[in-house]
């Protein structure tokens, strides 16, 4: 297989990291660079382009090959290079690295999920590995930090979720549990059909207020990770809840509208932070 789109798509990501990276120290900030790049290809690879299944599947199989090698001492490229060196200084265990593949191997099986809980076993894959990357590279990881940064970054997960139904509805695609549509009322034709306002409606709040309990419950990572991380820590949850207000100020149906942050909501959130 050639490499050579996959290695581009790492180094167009690593170039352009988000603007919320000018809080991390300069230190970490080439770490942080190449675990986003190397999870965004994967995410890419997933979801964009026309490729089948399987092809996804096999460039998926490919991109992790691509890392494990580079473990091993026999890096493809540079962008390997510096991200084997950045899991060895920092001690970053390989297979989180390996969950996130997993995750967006589920994502392109798209399955359908029936309980809550298996759902909450793809969060374990997607969004938690980041969060402990994270912890690692921050010198912050422990038993007590790992649980707390599962619950912000599970709610993260699942406030995206909520966030992009519009998005996920045109690619076939449902995070929420079946048992739970069935509780109140809703198939998934009335996701693209927008049908049954009042029972969406009921099943939105309910979600909103699950993942506001989750974040609250993961709060106190704040307080418990180093200096360097406790903003942009602080600034990643804020966010998440100004997007779940987000999406009860459009009365919670985002099959319709995907709400999306604005420059005075990141004034909003920066302020928050620093409080």
């Amino acid at each position: 297989m050639d490499y050579s789109q996959l290695q581009q798509l790492a180094k167009n990501h690593y170039e352009n990291f988000p603007v919320g990276s000018r809080f991390i120290p300069s230190r970490y900030r080439e770490a942080v660079h190449l675990v986003y790049a190397f999870a965004r290809v994967a995410d890419d690879i997933a979801d964009e382009g026309s490729f089948s299944s399987e092809e996804r599947i096999e460039r998926l199989n490919a991109w992790e090959s691509l890392l494990l090698r580079s473990v091993n001492g026999d890096a493809a490229d540079e962008f390997f290079t510096e991200l084997a060196a950045v899991i060895e200084r920092f001690r970053i265990p390989i297979r989180l690295f390996s969950d996130l593949i997993v995750a967006f191997r589920q994502d392109v099986e798209n399955p359908a999920y029936e309980t809550f809980d298996e759902i909450l076993g793809y969060c374990r894959n997607s969004a938690n590995p980041i969060g402990r990357i994270m912890l690692a590279i921050f010198s912050s990881a422990n038993e007590a930090t790992e649980q707390l940064s599962d619950q912000i970054c599970t709610a993260l997960q699942l406030t995206n979720f909520l966030q992009d139904i519009s998005v996920d509805t045109g690619r076939n695609r449902l995070y929420i549990a079946a048992e739970e549509l069935r509780k109140f009322g809703i198939d998934r034709t009335d996701f693209s059909h927008q049908g049954k306002q009042d029972a969406f409606t009921l099943l939105m709040k309910f979600q909103v207020e699950r993942i506001r309990h989750m974040f609250a419950d993961g709060q106190p990572l704040t307080t418990l990770v180093h200096k360097d991380l406790k903003y942009e820590l602080k600034l990643i949850l804020n966010g998440g809840l100004r997007i779940l207000e987000k999406i009860e100020q459009i009365g919670y149906d985002t099959r319709k509208i995907r709400p999306a942050l604005t420059t005075v909501d990141a004034v909003r959130i920066a302020l928050r932070a620093l409080r």
